[in-house]
């Protein structure tokens, strides 16, 4: 697992004994900053997304941390092989880390925009950046914390449709009290860039591990469906797929 130096801004990899770290959640912009751009460094503070970066870094560090981790730029996203196993490990990540920073860009909490349009309550992969981590610390624009994910649950459950105990007791995914299509229930208005990536995205909620194959369209979700038959009784994914676009039961599995 690679980690940043909030202190050096510099990635370091733990094989074991990895340390405490903060986790970022946040929308993509243009002009991130990648892992390739970490490694070459060159140019890095004309990219647009180095401001959110060295603040990041800073605000981790001013609460003791001393590394965090950051999807665009902690993970090699050219090497087909570790993107797999990032994108498999990833709720995991979450759930262990000491705290979450969500950051929302388009959110002032001093000013009149309404919560609910920020981008980040209608992104897939941030379902699971809500509900793995139990801590879960909200950032505006400024970088000034308004709540967390405690404070602001009636908010959160109204925005998002999740029921405010299951904010919190699904930091265990295997929770046996929530089914297979209530979570994918939840994912019915977020998009994705990819449309693999709105399998993808549920693999960790689910504790789905499978291979990733970015170029297979719509085929991604049967083969989510085709694991979650293999590996469940549960057949409430039967009664919610209808309600999701994307999903076509193969009920003669």
């Amino acid at each position: 697992m690679r980690l940043m130096n909030v202190g050096t801004e510099l990635l370091e990899i733990f094989v074991s004994d990895v340390p405490d770290y903060a986790i970022l959640s946040h929308t993509w912009r243009d002009e991130e900053i990648s892992f390739e751009d970490m490694q070459q460094q060159a140019g890095l503070e004309l990219k647009k997304g180095f401001a959110k970066l060295r603040n990041c870094c800073a605000y981790a560090r001013r609460e003791g941390f001393k590394y965090i981790w950051i999807d665009t730029c902690c993970i090699d996203k050219r090497d087909p092989t570790e993107l797999s196993e990032a994108i498999n490990s990833m709720f995991r990540w979450y759930s262990n880390a000491a705290i979450c920073y969500v950051y929302l860009d388009d959110y002032d909490a001093t000013g009149q925009t309404p919560l609910e349009n920020c981008r980040w309550f209608y992104r897939g992969w941030t379902l699971q950046e809500l509900l793995a981590p139990y801590s879960v610390v909200f950032l505006d624009s400024s970088w000034t914390k308004f709540g967390d994910k405690s404070s602001l649950r009636e908010r959160i459950s109204d925005i998002t449709g999740i029921p405010k105990r299951n904010l919190f007791d699904l930091f265990d995914r295997y929770n046996v009290e929530v089914n297979v299509g209530t979570k994918i229930s939840w994912a019915a208005r977020r998009k994705t860039t990819r449309v693999e990536d709105e399998a993808y995205c549920l693999l960790g909620l689910l504790g789905i591990h499978m291979p990733l194959l970015y170029g297979e369209g719509k085929n991604a979700f049967i083969r989510l469906q085709e694991e979650i038959v293999r590996i469940s009784n549960d057949e409430s994914i039967f009664v919610h797929s209808q309600s999701i676009k994307q999903l076509d039961i193969v009920r003669s599995l």
